[in-house]
């Protein structure tokens, strides 16, 4: 069976729309949709698995914890990373104007 990305999203998004797409052992795929969401303050994601994730449309502000340091990363469509499991990070942001899609892989 053939899905879109991009298809059956809802008019207004009061929350990040999290939609599994696939799913089978340690491996789980999700389409996140933000628009204008970000992280509550002070939270921060600590995952137990790793995960790596590409920005199909809109854009977004992460802030990564790193031996360094925090590092600001803006993302535009296109762009991914590889989050290893316990690497603390935030959304600071998403596109206020319009959708954000993003293409999440847990593993």
């Amino acid at each position: 069976m053939v899905d879109n990305l991009f298809a059956n999203l809802p008019a207004s998004l009061p929350e990040e729309l999290v939609t599994v797409l696939a799913e089978r052992g340690a491996v789980r795929i999700e389409r996140i949709v933000s628009e204008g969401h970000a992280s509550p303050p002070g939270f921060w994601y600590d995952q137990d698995k790793s995960e790596w994730v590409m920005l199909l449309s809109g854009s977004a502000e992460l802030a990564v914890e790193s031996d360094s340091g925090i590092q600001r990363l803006t993302l535009a469509p296109g762009d991914h990373l590889l989050l290893p499991a316990h690497r603390r990070h935030r959304v600071e942001s998403t596109d206020r104007m319009g959708r954000t899609v993003w293409l999440a892989v847990f593993f």
